[in-house]
C-alpha cells in the first residue's frame, strides 16, 4: 500500500535529468521505497514543513527537497521541488528557505 503519491516540479525533473542515470535510478528507487513505508533514511523532515528525499550512490549524497500537500484531508500527496548534492553535514539554509518559498507560492 502506497502512503502517498508524489509530483515533480520542472526544477527536480530537471536535477533529476542532469545527475548520473545510476544516481537517478537509486533516488528514483528510494523515492519508491519511501512511498510504501516510513522510514526516516529515505524521507526525512527538516524544518518549516519541509522534508527531503535521501540517496547515497558511489560516496555522493543526493537529496530532493519536498513538501506535503495540505489541500486535503489527509496527506497523500508530496511535492518535489528540487535537490542537490549535499556537501556538509547539515542541509544548507539556503536549500531549505527555497524549498519553503516554492511551498509558499
Amino acid at each position: 500500500m502506497e502512503l502517498f503519491e508524489i509530483e515533480f516540479l520542472p526544477e527536480a525533473l530537471e536535477y533529476l535529468n542532469k545527475i548520473p542515470v545510476k544516481a537517478k535510478d537509486k533516488i528514483l528507487f528510494n523515492m519508491a521505497m519511501a512511498k510504501s513505508r516510513k522510514d526516516a533514511k529515505l524521507f526525512k523532515p527538516l524544518q518549516d514543513g519541509i522534508w527531503y528525499f535521501r540517496a547515497q550512490y558511489f560516496g555522493v549524497h543526493y537529496r530532493i527537497f519536498a513538501f506535503w500537500d495540505k489541500t486535503g484531508k489527509i496527506n497523500t500527496l508530496v511535492i518535489a521541488t528540487h535537490g542537490i548534492v549535499k556537501k556538509s553535514d547539515k542541509p544548507e539554509k539556503s536549500e531549505i528557505i527555497k524549498a519553503k518559498a516554492i511551498k509558499d507560492k
